[in-house]
């Protein structure tokens, strides 16, 4: 129920770019209304690992790491396509330090360097290949938001490490039983519930309350100029005057097949995102006039449905595919049982493989794909959360042959032997010529730590039973949407901003373009641009 249909600043979306937006807009001396569609708030942010890519940070400089500016800039401008808007990436890349500084100061977040974590294109102008602009959540507790504790996003279990200390980190997944315990105990949680966990926590301590089950319907306009909401909350409408402004922070589209389909540059089958990234503040945009960036792509990753996981209502969950396709004694091939790419690459920009367009068939031979392991991949390393030794559930196929596994799977026999014996070949000289797997620091990062070099991510497939499960193409959530100018306003087809109309997170056109530039990729500049909108808006109030 809203209490108070009147406040100078809306935000519409409470994940981290909403609570980020009503911080800023809080401090900045702004009333603030934050209201969330689902029952619990979070979205894509609570279920990820929730690392912030940031660039030129304090914690850089103190452990004797070199960055700028300039630097990162350099970085973007060497993989840009023509998406970016250098003014908006460069208010990210600038405004970036503020924002830390910013949520660390009122305690709404609490970062730690991963020093060796790789830009993953590492060979680009500014990269930093020796880490330094990925950063980690400490463990928060969760008991300290009371009756709030139990409505932020989850995606099973609670993390109880943080991802540092995993191998999605390069850590060892270790920790020591009676932590584990105390953590417990004590509901210690890391990755992204802890990020969501500390800005929600700031947000109650000043009475910002966000209101649940309240999902944004169509803008308000009069005279050119967005004044409030027309809500849905339950089965009721309402109308939410904002004298300043709104805030769109409503997540991207992937699950809404319309605008998949009318929009992205291909196929998007399986989302890793809640199934609740429906389009919604993107179609409020557009139907106030907003023009629209980078429609064509997503924050692509590799995924894995496991049929026995499904989100409350009812769809499969779809499981990021990160270290599985990098492990020694493992290859990804095509429907004809050939390889088609680095397996080892970075997960977004691997999507460009998976597109691949055949003129010929009129279709993407790599899609689906499938990763296929032998019993060396199967005794050592996990499979999701299938561990080493337990029993495989039914959509893992299993033969004593590859021309067996071949047959189950539905590809080319002849091919995939062929295909494995090559594979074989280059890994035991440790040399992938075909693909160059194995070369950089970004392919061995998430490979087998306690084997050197290219080992750690090249070993052959020797032992049977062979094993192969399916792989197809997901995102994170797309960064296409509504285009901003650097004070995250919202801008109409020509360019000029809608008044009153602000926008951050997978809502907007990316500031960074189609580039994930390392590990914390989307949340850096979601945090960002929730900063410079509610910081925007507030002065807006101000005036």
């Amino acid at each position: 129920m809203i209490v108070d249909s009147n406040t100078d600043v809306l935000i519409i979306g409470a994940g981290a770019a909403g609570l980020t937006a009503a911080l800023a807009a809080h401090e900045s001396g702004a009333s603030v209304r934050l209201i969330e569609k689902q029952d619990r708030l979070g979205g894509t942010a609570a279920i990820s690992g929730g690392v912030v890519w940031l660039p030129d940070h304090d914690q850089m400089a103190a452990q004797g790491k070199e960055d700028s500016v300039a630097e990162a800039l350099a970085y973007f401008l060497s993989l840009d396509h023509g998406e970016m808007d250098e003014a908006v990436l460069g208010a990210f890349v600038t405004e970036a330090r503020q924002m830390l500084t910013f949520l660390t100061g009122i305690d709404a977040i609490k970062l730690t360097m991963m020093p060796d974590y790789p830009d993953y294109y590492e060979d680009r102008p500014g990269a930093k290949a020796d880490g330094g602009r990925s950063l980690d959540n400490e463990l928060f507790d969760f008991t300290s938001l009371g009756e709030w504790r139990d409505r932020v996003f989850e995606n099973g279990p609670s993390p109880r490490m943080m991802l540092r200390e995993t191998p999605l980190g390069g850590g060892s997944g270790v920790v020591d039983p009676a932590e584990l315990q105390r953590r417990n105990a004590e509901d210690l949680r890391g990755w992204g519930q802890a990020l969501v966990g500390r800005l929600l926590k700031a947000c109650l301590d000043r009475s910002i309350e966000p209101v649940l089950g309240c999902g944004g319907y169509r803008l308000c306009v009069e005279n050119g100029r967005v004044t409030g909401a027309i809500v849905e909350c339950g089965t009721a409408q309402e109308t939410i005057t904002a004298r300043n402004g709104v805030i769109l922070a409503t997540g991207g589209f992937e699950w809404n097949d319309a605008l998949k389909h009318a929009f992205l540059r291909g196929p998007l089958e399986a989302p890793a995102s809640p199934p609740t990234n429906r389009g919604d503040g993107l179609k409020m945009a557009m139907a106030a006039g907003a023009g629209l960036g980078n429609m064509t792509s997503a924050w692509w990753v590799p995924t894995l449905a496991i049929p026995e996981a499904q989100w409350q209502s009812g769809e499969i969950r779809n499981m990021p595919v990160l270290i599985e396709r990098t492990l020694p004694h493992g290859i990804m091939v095509n429907r004809d049982g050939k390889r088609f790419c680095n397996e080892a690459a970075n997960y977004s920009a691997l999507a460009g493989a998976f597109h691949a367009f055949n003129p010929a068939t009129y279709d993407h031979p790599n899609l689906p794909a499938y990763l296929i392991f032998d019993s060396q991949y199967r005794e050592r390393y996990p499979l999701s959360s299938i561990m080493p030794g337990t029993p495989l559930p039914e959509w893992v196929a299993q033969a004593d042959s590859l021309e067996q596994l071949a047959a189950q799977i539905g590809v080319d026999a002849t091919e995939l032997t062929a295909t494995v014996d090559r594979f074989n070949e280059l890994a035991d000289q440790l040399d992938d010529q075909d693909f160059g797997r194995g070369k950089t620091d970004y392919d061995r990062f998430y490979g087998d730590r306690s084997r050197e070099g290219a080992g750690a991510t090249l070993g052959s497939l020797g032992k049977a039973p062979y094993y192969a499960v399916e792989i197809r193409m997901g995102a994170l959530g797309t960064n296409g949407g509504a285009k901003t100018n650097a004070q995250a306003q919202i801008v109409d087809v020509n360019g000029e901003p809608i008044a009153g109309l602000f926008g951050a997170g997978n809502v907007i056109s990316a500031p960074t373009g189609s580039v994930y530039a390392g590990a914390g990729g989307t949340l850096g500049p979601a945090l960002t641009f929730g900063y410079i909108a509610g910081r925007a808006a507030a002065q807006r109030a101000n005036q």
